[in-house]
């Protein structure tokens, strides 16, 4: 099964001397990434889970409700939230979409998991911090699903192939016929394949001009659509079947 996550985040980098981009500019810049991203998901009829950033959620109502329509599930990223705040979008959001969010991904482990059953989250995606050396940072841990105090704990995926994970860098660096060798391999492997990218990759860095290092404009914008697209056609040529998170986990 491959699971197929997006993280909704606002670029935070600065801008490059003599250049100012609002906050509502930024947010923009992130609905217009996501938007690509579901018309490609359209295309190849594929269901994903997106991960939207709790702080986010009171400002991106329109899309979060597109997003939902498409039949995509509607999930949280956790960065600097506090629980009560995360409890308030969650009702927010569940109120305006009538369903439950079922998941929240974190990248540190300070949120109480207690605190998060009782407000009736069924699974914590965690993931790891990621910069220039981490895809080639070899890593040994256990991929499978277990459960922590009623709560179903998803770790990343880990290629047995090249041992290292399907984060958003790996997919964004790595040549596709790579990275398809590394799918199948690990699919022979364990029963899933979790894969995530942020919706910062899908910028346009030549239009934005934000001050970043050249490796995160390395196959970003139109060349990692075009990536994204190559990668489900691949998805659906060999009968791969995808799901939501929620789905597979329940």
């Amino acid at each position: 099964m491959v699971l197929l996550t997006f993280n909704v985040v606002n670029i935070e980098a600065e801008t490059k001397t003599g250049l100012h981009i609002s906050n509502e500019e930024r947010l923009q810049i992130t609905v217009d990434n996501t938007k690509a991203i579901l018309r490609i998901l359209d295309i190849h009829d594929v269901k994903a889970t997106f991960f939207i950033e709790v702080s986010l959620t009171d400002r991106l109502q329109n899309l979060i409700k597109a997003i939902s329509s498409q039949g995509h599930e509607i999930a949280f990223y956790h960065k600097n939230s506090t629980l009560q705040e995360i409890e308030e979008a969650k009702k927010s959001i569940q109120e305006s979409l009538g369903k439950q969010i079922r998941g929240i991904r974190r990248k540190d482990h300070e949120l109480s998991l207690e605190s998060l059953k009782m407000m009736e989250f069924n699974y914590i995606s965690d993931i790891d911090h990621a910069n220039i050396l981490f895809p080639f940072k070899r890593l040994k841990r256990d991929t499978e699903i277990h459960e922590e105090n009623g709560l179903s704990m998803v770790p990343e995926s880990i290629s047995p192939y090249s041992q290292l994970p399907y984060n958003d860098f790996v997919f964004q660096m790595f040549p596709m016929k790579y990275y398809r060798n590394m799918v199948f391999e690990t699919l022979k492997n364990d029963e899933f394949v979790l894969i995530y990218l942020g919706t910062w990759q899908f910028t346009d860095f030549n239009k934005h001009r934000f001050k970043i290092p050249f490796y995160r404009k390395l196959n970003s914008g139109k060349k990692i659509e075009d990536k994204l697209g190559d990668l489900l056609s691949w998805i659906n040529e060999k009968e791969m079947a995808t799901s939501r998170m929620k789905d597979y986990i329940f």
